[in-house]
């Protein structure tokens, strides 16, 4: 019950970025929040790494760091999930082409190591610094 009044919650209640009259008042599209969900190619992937995908997943890093340092990205990491590791990426862009194009761009899905699955996500709790 719990659970449903809290995502209940999160579908009527839009993060506060994305409603700022700020952000109204501008050009600019209004900005959307996307979950992004990248597919390793095989469930033992994060252990058995070849030195060409170790390169590739350095890359990947990289990119997303600095998406991450201009705002785009606002959080993402690994889920240790003992049956296969997979990636998750919170990302802010104007619709669902620019957020695949994103992770399209990403350098270890354009070498076709890893795929992604892209859908729109409403942020009931944002990232907060401590």
């Amino acid at each position: 019950m719990l659970l449903a009044a809290g995502i209940a919650c999160a579908l009527a209640q839009p993060v506060a970025a994305q409603s700022a009259p700020a952000a109204q008042a501008s050009n600019a599209p209004a900005m959307k929040t996307w979950f992004i969900r990248l597919i390793p190619p095989r469930p033992t992937f994060d252990k058995d790494m070849t030195e060409t995908e170790q390169k590739l997943m350095e890359q990947h890093f990289l990119y997303w760091k600095d998406l991450f340092e201009k705002g785009i990205c606002l959080l993402g990491g690994p889920v240790l999930d003992p049956k296969g590791v997979y990636g998750v990426l919170v990302i802010e862009a104007a619709s669902e082409d620019e957020a695949r194009a994103i992770a399209a761009a990403d350098p270890s899905v354009k070498a076709g190591v890893n795929r992604i699955e892209v859908a729109q996500m409403r942020v009931a709790f944002p990232p907060r610094t401590h």
